[in-house]
């Protein structure tokens, strides 16, 4: 088998590729064997008529088609693999000869993963700095508390409600959803809801009904709703007093293994310093990928866009659904807007994350980071521990995500390592 290969961009080539005549004679005849099974051919049981006989009856064409198309699935995949092509997506083909008694000839146009060229990245991560972590005694006091509110003891109230009260709610509106109907629950005055929205509420009795009109914030994110008044219907459900426990060193002992107060406050103070650890991180990884990708040059194939678009576009469905119970299609229609100036909207942040994804790699790459087995099999079976309803997942393909995933997080660290301290 011939191969000539032609690069037409950065991120594309064209594989011509000759099969040679008695090569594409075998295809012919499994070809030809594999259509006569459904044959009648006197003298002969199905399957085993000569070519010529087969031919006749079914005509060459037919026979061609047929050994083209698994000859030229097999002689591509070869000729990718034997020249170490990082082919992305489904080929282009065009047959350029195709007969009996002669080489198989056929073209092969494919994007492929482009090339990519780096920075001296070590020396633009070092100009990027980590910031100093501390945590605030206001900031510990407020986790106190809500601590002390998730162990608060609720009770039935008479009456109307007031500030302090947990209320259970059914709302809804003409303007939203199709005036579809919510239940929520929370603590009434902590400004959970619109502003005005619990303003309205105090002084209101157990399943009693109440209609007002609000005004919604210019910036809403809702450009509907958007610097416009909205009509509410609301009933209120229940009403049910909040009687908060007092934080002592009894109450820090009933929380786990503290001693007292001051132990229960000093695993909180670390827990927002862990938490704003890991938030830093992420921040410092963010800006990492954006300085080096910034001064990297390549030419992102269309299709790796086009597949992240895609996949932007079915976040947006699982989300609308889960989140909000509404269609996609509901939600164009609201913001009036085709599904196409959607997709389109995504482009630049579908660009932004191929791009990072691709240096990620390239670095991964020059710095040879390397996952062991072990690794990936302790990590795999962690992931399944914790997912167990994704044991049907296909084993390679849970195995080739972990060690991406793994071999990503090391990269990332080494990336780290370069940044200045605080």
């Amino acid at each position: 088998m011939k191969v000539g290969i032609t690069k037409l961009t950065k991120s594309e080539m064209e594989l011509k590729i000759e099969v040679p005549a008695q090569e594409w004679q075998e295809f012919l005849d499994t070809a030809a064997k594999e259509l006569s099974r459904d044959l009648k051919i006197e003298g002969f049981r199905p399957g085993f008529a000569p070519l010529k006989m087969v031919e006749e009856k079914i005509g060459i064409a037919r026979i061609l088609e047929e050994a083209a198309e698994h000859c030229i699935q097999k002689c591509y995949v070869k000729a990718i693999l034997e020249n170490n092509i990082e082919a992305i997506g489904q080929p282009e083909i065009s047959v350029l000869k195709l007969a009996k008694d002669n080489p198989l000839e056929f073209k092969a146009k494919v994007a492929v993963m482009p090339e990519i060229k780096l920075p001296d990245y070590k020396k633009i991560v070092a100009k990027i700095e980590r910031k100093k972590i501390s945590v605030q005694e206001k900031e510990v006091e407020d986790a106190l508390a809500w601590v002390q509110k998730s162990r608060a003891k609720l009770t039935l109230k008479l009456g109307s409600c007031e500030t302090g009260d947990w209320v259970e709610i059914e709302y809804s509106s003409p303007q939203i959803e199709n005036n579809k109907k919510t239940e929520d629950g929370f603590v009434l005055g902590e400004g959970k809801m619109l502003p005005g929205f619990e303003e309205n509420l105090a002084g209101m009795a157990e399943n009693e009904d109440k209609k007002f009109i609000l005004p919604f914030p210019k910036n809403h994110f809702s450009k509907d709703l958007a610097d416009k008044e909205v009509e509410f219907q609301v009933k209120l459900k229940s009403i049910k007093k909040l009687e908060l426990p007092e934080i002592t060193d009894e109450f820090a002992k009933g929380m786990g293994d503290f001693s007292d107060l001051a132990g229960l406050k000093k695993s909180l103070e670390e827990g927002i310093g862990l938490e704003k650890e890991n938030a830093e991180s992420q921040r410092v990884r963010s800006v990492i990928l954006e300085k080096i990708a910034e001064n990297s040059q390549i030419e992102i194939p269309k299709i790796l866009i086009d597949k992240e678009q895609n996949r932007m576009l079915e976040d947006l469905k699982q989300n609308l659904s889960q989140k909000f119970g509404t269609a996609l299609e509901d939600y164009l229609t609201r913001i009036k807007k085709t599904e196409k100036e959607v997709m389109d909207s995504f482009f630049s942040e579908a660009e932004k994350r191929i791009k990072n994804s691709l240096v990620l790699k390239e670095v991964s790459k020059k710095e040879d980071i390397k996952v062991l087995e072990e690794e990936v099999k302790t990590e795999t079976q962690k992931f399944l521990i914790k997912y167990p309803d994704l044991k049907k997942l296909d084993p390679e393909q849970l195995k080739s995500y972990t060690e991406e995933v793994l071999k990503n997080e090391k990269t990332f660290k080494l990336l780290e390592s370069f940044v200045q301290k605080p």
